[in-house]
């Protein structure tokens, strides 16, 4: 009986490494410029349910600490360490009708030392998120140029892409985290909270 539980727990994890090898894959030609990291691994958010079943993914949320405040994060979530921050003196960009995000001079070494703190490996695979997916290839590869091979883009991120048509149109309603209907909260768990913010 042992024997027979332990196949079916392969099998199953034999057709979701086929599922993500191929969903990747299929879909790598259909992933816009701005989404796509040298490390070339993807995960959508409907697939990310099955993916972060496995405990040892580590699930980064590198939105801005205003984006996770204020719009909530997955319950998943590992940390959250920012790729990009809002700087001290905030520039108006008038073309996109927001403030400008710079890259946090910290996020590299925040990362690594977080790895190090919980023993992880180069080798681990990690998860990571912004809101739509544009930060999160760029944050993946860097990491992916830094030495570590299994570092997943979140495709849709947070809230998804912007519809293109209909009453929706130029807002967040086609996909992500949130449109799909995964859980998440307002609330902060304190093992979540950026580490330099804990200092």
């Amino acid at each position: 009986m042992k024997r027979s539980i332990w196949l079916k727990s392969v099998l199953r994890m034999a057709a979701l490494a086929a599922a993500f090898t191929s969903s990747t894959h299929a879909i790598a030609s259909d992933i816009p410029k701005k989404k796509i990291s040298q490390a070339g691994l993807y995960v959508t958010s409907a697939e990310a349910v099955d993916f972060l079943h496995d405990e040892t993914v580590v699930f980064l949320d590198i939105r801005s600490r205003a984006e996770v405040s204020f719009l909530g994060l997955p319950t998943r979530v590992n940390v959250h360490i920012p790729y990009m921050v809002l700087p001290e003196f905030p520039i108006f960009d008038e073309k996109k009708g927001t403030y400008k995000l710079q890259l946090n001079p910290d996020f590299l070494a925040d990362f690594e030392n977080y790895v190090m703190e919980n023993d992880l490996s180069r080798d681990t695979r990690f998860l990571l998120m912004c809101r739509s997916g544009s930060r999160s290839a760029r944050a993946a590869s860097l990491l992916y140029k830094r030495g570590f091979p299994n570092v997943y883009s979140l495709l849709d991120g947070y809230e998804g892409d912007k519809a293109k048509n209909g009453p929706s149109k130029g807002k967040r309603t086609v996909n992500g985290w949130r449109n799909v209907g995964l859980d998440w909260s307002y609330k902060i768990q304190t093992f979540q909270v950026y580490p330099s913010d804990k200092e």
